[in-house]
């Protein structure tokens, strides 16, 4: 039996940075949506006890670096299951873009599995594996808009975003997220208004969410891929509502009302940049989950 997932992408709204806690990670506050642009991720049952990763695109991990086998390795464990698994990832997401296209790998291979496996795994039971695994899994599990605190893994649901176009601009670059949050700890922060942010998604007001974009690690990777500040201010004179780095980076994002505006963005940006995404905002109730 084979089941499938789909594993949207997130963009961070607002991503701050408290200080280094001392497991080694860092405290954060980040505000997340979840965006329809999505890798699939195919499970299906092996005689066999071991776990086999295959991707689509040649340059991810099929190892155990990989999110994926982290969390079916996990699973098989907490319920010891002696059955193998073949998960198969279909990339759409780019790598190493700052929009956790690991991490939802990840979170959709714990919910394929639990249906796989028939295990009866609550939410919750979910998430406590997502946690062990990286910060963004424990948000991918359920997806939609949330604030994540801790280092990523506490989540507090918040209500979705009005209705816009998400405009996605990828840099033929990739970033080490260890390596900027590193450069992080040696550099001068510049804090956005989380709360701020928080407010505007409450009010559902579109024009304050712009205004309240903000990301800390921003100015870290605009050291290291200088494009950024290219692509932002030519999304800007395309006429952008809302311009941000997510995560890490370094993919950038401009948010949009009008359909217009979007489809100039696209084309203006795909002579900019190879990889460019005009996607809307992501409905956890629109998962299709399927069995073969």
């Amino acid at each position: 039996m084979r089941v499938f997932e789909k594993a949207p992408a997130k963009i961070n709204l607002s991503l701050d940075v408290l200080g280094k806690r001392n497991d080694g990670y860092h405290e954060v506050r980040m505000v997340m949506t979840t965006i329809d642009l999505a890798d699939r991720v195919e499970c299906e049952s092996l005689p066999e006890d071991r776990i086999a990763v295959h991707s689509s695109v040649p340059y991810v991990p099929e190892d155990d670096k990989n999110f994926a086998w982290q969390a079916a390795k996990l699973i098989k464990d907490k319920y010891s299951i002696h059955r193998g698994v073949e998960i198969m990832i279909k990339k759409q997401i780019p790598v190493a873009a700052g929009l956790a296209g690991g991490s939802s790998d990840a979170a959709a291979t714990i919910r394929a599995l639990n249906r796989l496996w028939k295990l009866g795994m609550t939410c919750e039971e979910m998430l406590e594996v997502a946690r062990k695994i990286g910060s963004d899994v424990a948000f991918c599990i359920k997806g939609g808009t949330a604030l994540a605190t801790g280092r990523g893994e506490k989540i507090h649901e918040l209500p979705p975003l009005p209705p816009c176009w998400v405009v996605l601009v990828k840099p033929g670059v990739s970033v080490s997220t260890a390596q900027i949050y590193k450069d992080w700890d040696h550099q001068p922060a510049v804090h956005p208004d989380v709360d701020a942010m928080i407010d505007a998604i409450m009010r559902r007001d579109f024009s304050a969410i712009c205004r309240s974009l903000g990301n800390t690690l921003e100015a870290v990777t605009m050291k290291k891929v200088p494009e950024i500040s290219r692509i932002k201010g030519h999304m800007r004179q395309i006429g952008a509502e809302g311009i941000l780095m997510s995560g890490s980076g370094p993919t950038v994002f401009g948010l949009t009302r009008h359909e217009s505006r979007m489809q100039r963005l696209l084309n203006g940006m795909k002579g900019y940049c190879s990889q460019v995404f005009a996607v809307r905002l992501y409905k956890p109730n629109d998962a299709l989950s399927k069995y073969e």
